[in-house]
């Protein structure tokens, strides 16, 4: 189906075309195929799609679409709204707009307000109005209590990510801003997973809406390479070292639990000649966004990150990420490896498995669905992990008072974890 049959007007559709086809959209992926036409006759929609399946330009294109054709001649007013979880998230939203209208005969004006800077410089961009709004609600709602917009005039709300919103501790702002919108618009409502707190959102939300779910294709899955490395706690610095230096990975996105694993790392890192740098919710937003950038443009070899980058953030042809700790979630591993093998790509994804994780990551293959093989490298064959597996070779659990408890295994991962993170 080309994107000529979704119902754009002939005299925009160029326009979308050349902008799409600067993204590499020559054809509509399987939610922009069922979202846009659905979003140009009005309807209401719940939309869930996998990580990079062009949900962005889903929502966006009829957005602009509906702006295009009643272009205002005075003083800009809202008319679109994104309300999103993450500044990073923002910026991404934001940045993929403004590249879809490049060439839309009437300026579009994108703008995208977040939390963590100073909110005078948004409140001088938003003089003048604007025709779309990318926020994360806490700004949003400053903004307004500055008086520096109004959403009286709004046609199109979206909530992208709204099990994250609700997730994240948004739902009083949630409601306050509903609470300021015209009764009468358009409503897009994403969500990865649909928890009754998010359906009864969506219930009071939307009229009638369209249920729109699109599954993982089957051939995407094997566009990244899964594996697993067993390796002691203490050793994963020197072998994340030893993979980015002797396997040809330009850059390497990983994921550590903490901001400080984070900071520790990627200063070793930098001292063994990998440009690297650290990425969590503490840094400032100015700083983040430099990261970011000079990740894209390969300045930044290794960027060590927290779960504040596993979602959200989209980072064009990223060869591999690296589960330096395990997530806690199996829905956190897919999102985090998911990071990678975008859009065609090939990509890899590679965790970090000791004698204490073991057990959590059979779990995250059971819940998955996954059998990943375990591997060694030389020069980093686990000492622990031998320990662990020829002590009792029966399998019976060795001598009766003598085999670690639950409680016993748990704590000593904790103290692990807790002094492990220097190495």
């Amino acid at each position: 189906m080309p994107f000529s049959s979704l119902g754009f007007s002939p005299t925009l559709l160029p326009a979308f075309l050349r902008a799409l086809a600067e993204k590499g959209y020559l054809a509509p992926t399987a939610i922009q195929a069922e979202a846009i036409p659905a979003i140009l006759q009005g309807r209401d929609i719940v939309g869930s799609a996998q990580t990079g399946s062009g949900k962005t330009a889903a929502f966006a294109l009829p957005l602009l679409h509906q702006l295009a054709h009643a272009p205002s001649s005075g003083p800009r007013h809202v008319r679109g709204l994104v309300l999103v979880p993450t500044r990073e998230l923002a910026a991404q939203v934001g940045e993929a707009i403004v590249s879809l209208a490049k060439y839309l005969p009437h300026r579009v004006k994108v703008a995208v307000m977040f939390g963590g800077v100073s909110i005078n410089p948004q409140m001088m961009n938003l003089r003048g109005g604007a025709d779309i709004v990318v926020a994360t609600p806490g700004r949003l709602i400053d903004l307004i209590d500055h008086n520096a917009l109004s959403l009286s005039s709004l046609g199109m709300l979206v909530l992208d990510e709204a099990d994250r919103l609700l997730d994240l501790g948004f739902g009083e702002e949630l409601a306050r801003i509903l609470a300021l919108l015209p009764a009468r618009r358009q409503n897009l409502f994403f969500s990865a997973t649909f928890p009754p707190a998010i359906e009864m959102l969506a219930a009071d939300m939307l009229q009638a809406p369209l249920r729109i779910e699109v599954r993982a294709e089957p051939q995407a899955e094997p566009e990244i390479v899964q594996r697993a490395i067993e390796v002691d706690p203490g050793r994963r610095t020197q072998l994340l070292r030893h993979l980015v230096q002797t396997e040809g990975l330009s850059r390497v996105l990983v994921f550590v639990a903490t901001k400080h694993a984070a900071e520790i790392v990627a200063d070793k890192l930098r001292k063994a000649d990998i440009e690297a740098e650290p990425f969590h919710g503490e840094l400032s937003q100015g700083k983040r966004s430099q990261v970011l950038q000079d990740f894209k443009l390969k300045i930044v070899q290794v960027v060590v990150a927290t779960d504040v980058a596993a979602r959200g953030l989209d980072i064009a042809q990223l060869p591999a990420v690296v589960n330096y700790d395990l997530p806690r979630s199996s829905v956190d591993y897919i999102h985090r490896i998911g990071r990678t093998g975008r859009a065609g790509e090939t990509g890899l994804a590679i965790s970090f498995v000791s004698a204490a994780t073991e057990a959590h990551f059979r779990l995250i293959e059971k819940r998955q669905k996954l059998s990943i093989a375990r591997e060694q490298v030389t020069g980093f064959e686990p000492v622990e992990l031998q320990a662990f597996t020829t002590a009792d070779p029966s399998g019976t659990g060795g001598i009766k008072g003598k085999r670690p408890s639950k409680k016993d295994k748990l704590r000593e991962a904790a103290a692990r974890s807790a002094s492990e993170s220097g190495h």
